[in-house]
């Protein structure tokens, strides 16, 4: 506890030097985490700054009770009453991630005061994770009692409530306190740029469109060529040697004229067909703009039994016409990478789960349940992005912006992936690199164009270069220690105008 505290006040120390002046606020609740929270105001005290407390009950743990005598023994004032007196910066340290939803009545309190606070100016500090929010699941207390915090501190490890509550979280430390490592389903893999650095391949020198690798997209029916087009530069622009577009007849003409870097053919109409095809590429992306109807169904099936070993990405309306038939699924992709990227809208039908909401509420379990009873790896896109593999690894990736919110996303990432599955082998690699590359490139368009609104996604695409290149060539930003690792908040990757 006291490593915690101390480590705590230096992170809030370095993030809020200036709002320190005006004083700090400390609201402490009984547990444990508010014995953290007399330790932060021991330390900032003994580091010269006017430091009050607010306990929403007397400490109910040893340790607790011992902090609490020692900060008041060393000058921090307990206050009686609650108010907000102008105090720069408000500590958070009512409830840590053992605490169960909903929020106490006197434990809201605390969290009306911080929003009062927050409202007059002053920064907000979460320890270990903002009151009102379940650390496992990153549900948010039903009856609005939540913090919003600037910032917020945890022990260890990154929690899930930590990747899936950022627009409460704000930018988010990890502090080592001396922990040892934690395993775990609740602990997840965040993969960031020192990782994504790791795993992607290099471009040999005299690298050539063949060893660079051939991505087959297929889809574009008649009014929808929009999306193979989108997903044909996510695959160029990520890498690879060769691109061909198999469309519907209609869409073959507007594709050769807006892509005429890329090769071009039209749907395989038999088995004989789909096996030139498969013969062709390295990897075959199917479902940009495909619709979903029994013709799909059939040009689908078609495919993947014309080369049952050929690894494959299946998006959009390619996981549709398999809604609630993961079996036959399943039998179809007969174990060869596969790399499916549903969002939660498609995983619900996938699953046959009774809305998106139980998809959210489940987002860590429903896409390794999906992954292993098919034998393939999910990509499950969101805020965070979860991509699992057959056998239960899993990574995650909170990379992105909200000028991912719109159509055509999706088709742009099924072109990113393609590529790295082609170039990796691997397709959990492939789609935690790839949606990690994604949600980059929409930051740096994101920045360029200095809002998130109306970004179009051509600006994103463009990025992808430059975010490839980071991982590649950039040495990873380590955080000062005990600092960890760092999750920014969604409004500093947004934008201004696009916080969440």
């Amino acid at each position: 506890m006291a490593r915690a505290g101390a480590a705590a006040a230096g992170v809030i120390a370095r993030a809020f030097g200036r709002e320190l002046a005006r004083g700090v606020l400390v609201l402490a609740g009984s547990g444990n985490n508010g014995g953290d929270g007399w330790v932060v105001a021991r330390a900032l005290q003994a580091a010269g700054y006017r430091v009050r407390v607010w306990e929403s009950a007397p400490a109910r743990t040893g340790d607790a009770g011992a902090e609490r005598t020692l900060a008041i023994g060393a000058g921090v004032e307990l206050t009686p009453a609650l108010h907000f007196d102008g105090e720069g910066v408000v500590v958070d340290a009512l409830l840590g991630t053992g605490a169960r939803l909903p929020v106490r009545e006197d434990i809201a309190v605390g969290v009306r005061a911080t929003r009062h606070a927050r409202e007059r100016g002053a920064c907000i500090a979460a320890i270990d994770l903002p009151t009102g929010i379940d650390a496992t699941t990153g549900a948010a207390d039903a009856r609005g009692n939540v913090v919003t915090a600037h910032l917020t501190i945890t022990f260890g490890t990154l929690k899930r409530g930590h990747l899936v509550a950022r627009a409460h979280c704000g930018d988010v430390a990890v502090v080592d306190i001396g922990l040892p490592p934690v395993r775990g389903d609740d602990f997840p893999m965040l993969l960031d740029t020192a990782v994504a650095q790791a795993l992607l391949p290099a471009v040999a020198p005299d690298a050539h469109k063949g060893t660079k690798r051939r991505v087959a997209i297929v889809g574009g029916a008649e009014g929808m060529s929009g999306a193979v087009l989108l997903a044909a530069r996510g695959a160029l622009r990520t890498g690879a040697g060769l691109v061909k577009v198999v469309v519907q007849g209609p869409s073959l003409p507007v594709l050769q004229q807006a892509l005429p870097q890329a090769l071009a053919a039209t749907w395989p109409e038999t088995g004989a067909d789909a096996d030139t095809l498969l013969d062709w590429a390295d990897v075959i992306a199917v479902g940009p703009g495909l619709g979903a109807n029994a013709a799909t169904r059939a040009l689908v099936e078609r495919l993947l039994e014309g080369s049952p070993r050929r690894p494959v990405v299946l998006d959009a309306d390619a996981l549709n016409v398999f809604a609630g038939d993961p079996r036959t699924l399943g039998r179809l992709l007969d174990g060869r990478p596969a790399l499916l990227t549903p969002h939660p809208a498609e995983m619900m039908r996938l699953a046959g789960a009774p809305d998106v909401m139980t998809v959210l509420a489940e987002r860590f379990e429903i896409g390794a349940r999906y992954a292993h009873f098919v034998d393939a790896t999910v990509l499950l896109k969101g805020t965070p992005t979860i991509v699992t593999a057959p056998d239960g690894r899993r990574l995650v990736t909170a990379t992105g912006t909200p000028a991912l919110a719109t159509g055509g996303s999706g088709d742009l990432l099924t072109g990113v992936t393609a590529t790295l599955l082609a170039q990796l082998g691997d397709a959990l690699y492939a789609g935690a690199v790839g949606a990690w590359a994604h949600g980059r490139a929409a930051e740096l368009a994101t920045t360029q164009a200095g809002t998130a609104r109306g970004l179009p996604l051509d600006l994103v695409g463009d990025a992808l270069p430059d975010a490839l290149l980071a991982a590649w060539t950039e040495e990873p930003v380590h955080p000062q220690y005990p600092v960890v690792c760092e999750l920014p908040s969604l409004a500093t990757t947004a934008a201004p105008d696009g916080a969440r």
